[in-house]
């Protein structure tokens, strides 16, 4: 007698190592403790229902809600051993995760778990609180701007003033570069007045004094700096062209183009170990003077004045191609060839040369002279019209590189100012200026937040609520890849060990420095089967990789996470 075969396979893939990562962070724990569903909810709650939409979202690169569904229903029993056993399919339905979303809208319970979050995070990975990075990004999208909405037209960050925008906010904490506070605003609001409230919550959040705060020249407006000042915190930025302008620069390098102000060198080791001198540069003191609350404040504030050699290097090659390239453009007003201008009047030559000046942007590095003369010509006799010999004025221009103004411009290139009001104690100008090369972590964050595996553009809701949810909810999976990120960095460094086996095409390739996305993507193509004889089930995973486990281990999670997928008998979703 022939027994009935069917055969279930499941997609298991990286979603147990996501969903042990967002519990050991607590999230769907301090999600319910945090938002009140309304009274109808029924099934499995908001917390443990957005945590397993953050492991389809960081999984599939995907935070469309209507894809979410589909997704689950494939994925039941891995779902119910990793998240919940009461796990089932309508709990993804699109309409439960939009109102999801509309309990992460709340400000007021958002920022009350962004605290509870973080001070658990800083709690269970032992994570070192020294140095905050604060920048601000916006998100672009085909929206219906309404007086009041989160939609607006504004600076664009994406190069699209045509395209109304969100603007998102992000504090994040070194060295990691995990968001610490995430803030949604509409698109047109400056960024100058956005930085006091996210260093409030910075505070209230890590709940202590004396970090450095560390950001652009937006970080760097007067009030900023004063708030910090008073309380109990640092702070370091480059000062824009405004608060420093050309003049008083000029005055701080007087006595570097002397010969009497000594520069101190910035090294850093360079892919082979070897150390590099980067920069160079040196520093002042000055008092400023701020009001806060009504009460006037002083302190003192040091001014590092840096020569970045890179851009000294890479300035120099860009000037030398404008000169030579303006200088071939204004010689080439003196060509004569069908159907181009010729200049006959000295005006009109000397604008067509201004233009190009500025245009390269040489306007006073090339010695431009204009020649006039009045020439002969003879024109030949033609049919009717008799030889003769005519007058015409001629008009042209020389052109010569001026060394000095050269010379001088590229002895200006690289410097720039930055301030800070860190003891030199705790903060030196070597120090300073490697901490803020380091302001690429926010900018890692922020292509990670609107790129994959994130992808919140295009953003497909026009709900302002919703929208908002969803970058919070996206920022709670910021956290989730910048911490695998790290703890799997953190125990290389401690083991003295590179990963090999990260590299699609290139197993023997080693790195200490994995990311997440590397991290996440060796976990593909992991199957959990089914296979049913008569009232038999007999479940099948597939094995681990030795890279696999490794990683496991790097990460502190036992391979049970995934073990566990067969450890029961279940009948097959």
């Amino acid at each position: 007698m022939t027994e009935n075969l069917n055969v279930t396979i499941e997609r298991v893939d990286d979603v147990p190592l996501l969903l042990a990562s967002l519990e050991r962070m607590g999230v769907a724990e301090l999600i319910d403790m945090h938002f009140l569903p309304h009274g109808n909810w029924q099934g499995l709650s908001p917390g443990k229902v957005l945590t397993g939409w953050l492991s389809h979202i960081l999984s599939e690169a995907d935070h469309r809600l209507n894809q979410v569904q589909a997704w689950a229903a494939k994925r039941l029993h891995t779902l119910r051993s990793s998240l919940d056993v009461r796990v089932r399919e309508l709990d993804f339905s699109d309409d439960r995760l939009a109102l999801g979303l509309d309990l992460l809208s709340a400000d007021e319970n958002w920022a009350q778990f962004e605290r509870a979050l973080n001070q658990r995070v800083l709690r269970v990975y032992t994570l070192p609180s020294r140095c905050v990075r604060i920048d601000s990004t916006t998100a672009s999208g085909y929206w219906r701007v309404t007086a009041e909405g989160l939609f607006q037209f504004g600076h664009s960050k994406d190069h699209r003033p045509d395209l109304p925008q969100v603007k998102v906010v992000v504090a994040s904490l070194d060295p990691l570069g995990m968001p610490m506070v995430t803030q949604v605003l509409s698109g047109e609001k400056a960024d100058d007045p956005l930085y006091i409230p996210a260093i409030d919550e910075v505070r209230a959040g890590v709940g202590q004094r004396g970090l450095l705060y560390v950001g652009d020249c937006k970080l760097m407006a007067l009030a900023t700096r004063a708030h910090l000042q008073t309380g109990g915190d640092y702070y370091l930025g480059p000062f824009s062209a405004v608060q420093m302008p050309a003049t008083t620069l000029d005055e701080y390098l007087a006595p570097v183009w002397t010969g009497a102000q000594a520069l101190t060198g910035v090294e850093r080791p360079d892919q082979d170990g070897t150390m590099q001198r980067i920069a160079e540069g040196f520093e002042r003191s000055t008092t400023v003077l701020a009001v806060v609350d009504g009460q006037e404040v002083s302190w003192v504030e040091r001014h590092l004045i840096v020569r970045s050699l890179a851009q000294v290097a890479s300035g120099t090659a860009a000037l030398q191609r404008r000169v030579e390239q303006a200088s071939a453009a204004i010689r080439a007003l003196n060509g004569r060839q069908r159907g181009k201008v010729r200049y006959t009047d000295k005006t009109m030559l000397q604008a067509a040369t201004e233009a190009l000046l500025q245009q390269y942007a040489v306007v006073g590095l090339l010695t431009v002279q204009y020649h006039e003369q009045v020439r002969e010509r003879h024109v030949r006799k033609y049919r009717e019209r008799p030889a003769e010999t005519r007058q015409e004025r001629q008009v042209s221009v020389s052109v010569a590189p001026d060394i000095e103004a050269i010379a001088a411009a590229i002895r200006r290139l690289g410097w720039r100012v930055y301030g800070t009001n860190c003891p030199v104690e705790e903060l030196t100008l070597a120090q300073a200026v490697l901490a803020y090369r380091a302001e690429y972590l926010v900018e890692h964050n922020f292509g990670r937040l609107k790129g994959k595996p994130l992808s919140l553009t295009p953003m497909y809701l026009e709900d302002d609520m919703r929208a908002t949810g969803l970058i919070r909810l996206l920022s709670i999976g910021l956290r989730v890849l910048t911490l695998l990120e790290y703890r799997a960095r953190e125990r290389l460094h401690e083991r003295g060990e590179k990963l090999s086996g990260v590299y699609a095409g290139n197993p023997t390739r080693a790195t200490e420095q994995p990311t997440a996305e590397m991290i996440l993507r060796c976990f593909k193509d992991i199957f959990l089967t089914f296979v049913t004889v008569g009232e038999q089930t007999y479940q099948h995973l597939t094995p681990l990789s030795e890279l696999q486990h490794k990683l496991l281990a790097l990460l502190d999670f036992p391979s049970e996470i995934y073990t566990r997928l067969t450890a029961h008998s279940a009948n097959p979703p």
